[in-house]
């Protein structure tokens, strides 16, 4: 079965306080995102694999580690998972970035896709799937079958705020995938929303409202 992670650094969980607030910003909440994005990121990439290099600095020579491997990859669901991206190409600028389009049908909830496209040779490539919010686990699902589908095999899923029953949904469809969270909330309410979660992500970090 797949770990969760709760990544409750002190930083952290102030600055998702100051995005759940409804009075926030657009503006505020799109740059408190990038900046949670990118102290998870830490966390989420702490277990890539290094390998030695020989390096001269102006003192001597000497062996040391770098990143071993393809560039990872960046996969956010669109559209709120786009307000995560600029937060890990901070700490990973040589990352690749694919996108995959899932919208919640207003009336089943359920996820329906409408665009994949990831990076060549996925199946050779650490895959972070971003999302702020990890709700009924539908689209998380649908986005890891898609990657999956398309030869990913080393995937991980990162997101702001999780609700029970996706935690729950992304471990009985995808045991092998670990989820990242800042937090994990109650419950869903009536309207599939997380709560107290920090309401519509896409709406709040777009301005749409």
């Amino acid at each position: 079965m797949g770990e969760v992670i709760l990544i409750d650094h002190p930083m952290i969980q102030h600055k998702l306080t100051l995005m759940r607030k409804e009075e926030t910003s657009s503006k505020d909440f799109r740059e408190l995102l990038e900046e949670i994005a990118m102290f998870m990121a830490y966390e989420v990439t702490r277990d890539l694999p290094l390998m030695p290099v020989r390096i001269k600095t102006p003192i001597c020579e000497t062996e040391q580690n770098i990143i071993e491997g393809k560039a990872l990859v960046i996969v956010p669901i669109l559209r709120a998972g786009l307000g995560m991206v600029s937060g890990l190409h901070r700490l990973v600028p040589a990352a690749k970035v694919g996108h995959i389009g899932l919208y919640r049908d207003p009336k089943t909830h359920k996820p329906v896709e409408y665009y994949c496209k990831l990076p060549e040779g996925i199946s050779e490539r650490e895959v972070i799937l971003v999302d702020p919010m990890l709700a009924t686990g539908g689209s998380a699902v649908d986005a890891i079958t898609l990657i999956k589908q398309k030869g990913g095999v080393n995937i991980k899923f990162m997101c702001l705020v999780a609700a029970p029953e996706g935690i729950k949904a992304v471990q009985d469809a995808h045991p092998d995938v670990n989820i990242y969270t800042a937090a994990i909330d109650e419950c869903l309410n009536e309207n599939a929303y997380i709560v107290p979660g920090l309401g519509d992500a896409g709406d709040r970090i777009f301005g749409t409202k």
